[in-house]
Formats: C-alpha cells, structure tokens, sequence
C-alpha cells in the first residue's frame, strides 16, 4: 500500500511518507515548493523513468544521460489537458541498438507497467473519508 501525509504546517503544506521522506508543498507562489499538479507530473515522470532506466540497462543498453520533461496545460480550473513526456537522452556511443531498445521499453512502461500512468489513464476511483 502506498501512503503519504499531507499536512498544514507554519511555513505552508508539507507531504510525509513514512520512510522519512517530505516535500513542501504550496499554490505556486512561493519559492521552494511544488504545486499539487507539478507533483502529478513529477509522480508520472518519476514513475517511468525508474521503470525504464534499469530495463534498459538490464538489456546492455545503460543510457549515457536519460532524463525527461513533463507537461500539460490546465483547459479549465481543475482540468488538465493531454500530458506530454519528453525523453531527453545520450545514447552511448557506438550502441547501434540503444535508440530501438528505449523506443520499446519507454512506451511498453508507459502504456503497461507505470502505475501513475494507469491509474491517470483508467480513472482510478477516488474516496473521501471525512471525520
């Protein structure tokens, strides 16, 4: 099960898991913080790029630099429209099949074992417990 607490704190929002980790959180106006959607993003990017790195790796094609961009552009208040992740890659030099092995793992984790990516793409159900 995954779980993290959100809180209010003096200095504006915080999110806590239990292995120690936080990361401020704010409206976007402040320095230092994330908004909720950039932590979206971040969720969604982070899930595939952990993904794809060690597969590709496993397969003898360790990538000189893998990095990516996330993005969408709010349609309406609370909308977000399509979400675009862009690899930015050095492909080792002389790995002729580098380029084709990270086409392959990049959209089979997209498309089947990137949980953010399923969960935004299916709609997972969202429950609200209140006191």
């Amino acid at each position: 099960m995954a779980q993290v607490r959100v809180e209010r704190t003096e200095d504006g929002f915080v999110a806590r898991n239990d292995r120690g980790a936080e990361i401020a959180m704010g409206s976007g106006d402040e320095q230092g913080t994330f908004t909720p959607v950039e932590l979206l993003l971040a969720a969604l990017g982070g899930c595939n790029i952990v993904t794809v790195e060690p597969l590709t790796a496993q397969r003898g094609h360790r990538m000189v630099r893998l990095a990516m961009t996330v993005q969408a552009e709010k349609i309406e208040a609370s909308r977000l429209g399509p979400i675009t992740i862009s690899y930015d890659v050095e492909l080792p030099e002389g790995d002729e099949k580098a380029a084709e092995v990270l086409r392959a793992v990049a959209h089979r984790v997209e498309e089947r074992y990137c949980t953010v990516s399923r969960a935004l793409r299916e709609e997972t159900e969202v429950g609200l417990e209140l006191p």
